[in-house]
């Protein structure tokens, strides 16, 4: 298959806003991938997604800014990229760098004038043309003539997306009905919708119900198998190496196989949390894992349990399956919680974890099944005050105190309608003088051309940032017709991919429109 047909087929997403349209052109590239290199039908899935199925291949934006000489004519195959990105990721050690340097130069001497652009979005993390994950999931199903929740089902198991659209496109809905929970295969973690107060979240569940400590961690997916350990982040990465004290703790179950949903946190004298990016920088160092675990120990806190000794549990109440993990783990291993359906109790809960200086609670619906890789209305967070995921689309030079600073951030949510970015204010609220340090050190990195040629520096939307507010308001300013009120960095959140962020339709409901 000509990798033309995912570059036209991608300019045709991104031309039209109707999901609709954007589903048709994706099945039809599906389908033609799957009569012409069935092999490859899910590095087409990844590639009609703006993305790459390796990953990381270590090419830079920076070694991308001077291309060889486009082709005249399209020859370039989708076999072929394909090849050479996995030739990319193994590429390392001494001349590493020149090596792929070899590699990307041959791969784009290759590619016509739009292959090249199209190619250089997808390397770097830069291709937008709205084919989000749920567009994709509908193509997929239409491609491959199965039921829409067949699809979700089995890529909330396997994890990606790839892979799915293979078995879909090759084997129809009995090759998805086959893919099951992997013990040591990370599956998509389930999510929490978001409620303004306590009273809020209760109101949208009946009866009894869970209230967790909401942990201002990072989300660990654990698995067991027979002494080997996996430990996986919610963006599904491999973080097994780094958290050693947390693989002891896998150990020291009773069980012989089992996957565990929780987060790990760095805690400080008395048991409070110390800051976030503590946590953060310690799960997402390489160094020395055994001198991290002596200067910042991690903590693991467990509550969920999705398989135990060959019993897939994702489909049982999670009243269940918490009954299941208590019986498996120390006490001291399983998150604070109550269950009740008394406001005034839950009230009080919530206070006492904010106190002790927690993020906030979750609400759980306690007969609920795990509804992996999506916000469900099973589980409600609740925070102190409002705040939002967004990410970063531009920034502007600061003036006075922080001239030679990028300072004044564009936020972005995302549309779960379209899978576009939709801009909802500014801020340059919140900064310490360490956070402009570092914010001016990484936009410069993400600029899209020079970030010194204008006030405004337009960037990759890659960074995530975590803004609290006090309010919604009307705007016919910003392309989503509203605007944060006071805006304020909390935090950067290197944790949390851009497909994750929060949306329009949440900022809107949180206004009550």
């Amino acid at each position: 298959m000509l990798l033309s047909v995912i570059v036209e087929t991608s300019r045709a997403v991104t031309a039209t806003s109707s999901r609709t349209a954007k589903v048709t052109h994706l099945a039809a590239a599906l389908r033609a991938a799957a009569a012409q290199d069935p092999g490859r039908v899910g590095a087409v899935a990844s590639y009609l997604s703006g993305s790459l199925p390796q990953r990381r291949t270590g090419v830079s934006w920076r070694s991308l800014t001077e291309l060889p000489t486009p082709a005249e004519q399209a020859t370039l195959t989708v076999a072929e990229l394909d090849d050479a990105a996995e030739r990319l990721t193994r590429t390392s050690g001494s001349g590493s760098a020149a090596a792929r340097a070899r590699l990307v130069k041959g791969l784009f001497c290759r590619a016509t004038d739009d292959e090249q652009a199209w190619l250089r979005a997808v390397f770097v993390g830069e291709a937008r043309q709205g084919a989000g994950d749920g567009i994709m999931l509908q193509a997929i199903a239409r491609a491959a003539d199965v039921p829409d929740a067949t699809v979700r089902r089995a890529v909330m198991l396997a994890g990606r997306t790839g892979p799915v659209a293979a078995a879909a496109l090759t084997g129809g809905a009995a090759a998805l009905d086959a893919i099951e929970l992997e013990v040591g295969r990370p599956l998509r973690p389930m999510l929490a919708a978001s409620a303004p107060d306590v009273a809020g979240a209760l109101a949208t569940l009946e009866g009894e119900v869970a209230i967790e400590t909401k942990l201002d961690g990072i989300r660990l997916q654990a698995h067991l198998d027979d002494g080997a350990v996996g430990l996986f982040t919610r963006t599904l990465e491999d973080v097994t190496d780094r958290l050693l004290e947390i693989v002891d703790v896998l150990h020291a179950l009773p069980v012989r196989r089992a996957v565990l949903d929780g987060e790990v946190i760095a805690l400080g004298e008395g048991g409070r949390p110390l800051p976030f990016q503590v946590t953060g920088a310690r799960t997402a160092s390489s160094a020395d894992p055994q001198r991290l675990r002596a200067e910042v120990p991690l903590t693991a806190y467990f509550f969920d349990l999705l398989h135990l000794d060959g019993a897939d549990l994702l489909d049982r109440p999670l009243g269940q399956r918490w009954d299941r993990l208590a019986a498996l783990a120390p006490a001291e291993q399983l998150v604070p919680r109550i269950t009740t359906a008394d406001p005034v109790a839950a009230q009080a809960f919530f206070d006492e974890v904010v106190a002790a200086g927690h993020e906030g609670i979750v609400v759980k619906d306690l007969h609920r099944p795990y509804a992996a890789g999506r916000r469900s209305p099973g589980w409600v967070k609740v925070k102190p005050r409002h705040t939002l995921d967004l990410v970063v689309l531009a920034v502007e030079w600061g003036s006075g105190r922080r001239q030679g600073w990028l300072s004044n951030i564009h936020l972005g949510a995302r549309d779960a309608e379209t899978g576009g970015l939709v801009m909802l204010g500014k801020t340059f609220k919140g900064m310490s003088d360490e956070m402009l340090r570092w914010q001016t050190a990484r936009f410069r990195e993400l600029a899209i051309g020079d970030p010194d040629a204008g006030w405004v520096a337009q960037l990759r939307p890659e960074q995530v940032v975590e803004v609290a507010f006090d309010g919604v308001q009307r705007s016919s300013r910003y392309p989503g017709g509203m605007a944060l009120r006071f805006a304020r960095v909390l935090r950067y959140r290197d944790d949390k991919p851009v497909s994750q962020i929060d949306t329009v339709q949440t900022v809107r409901l949180l206004a009550g429109w």
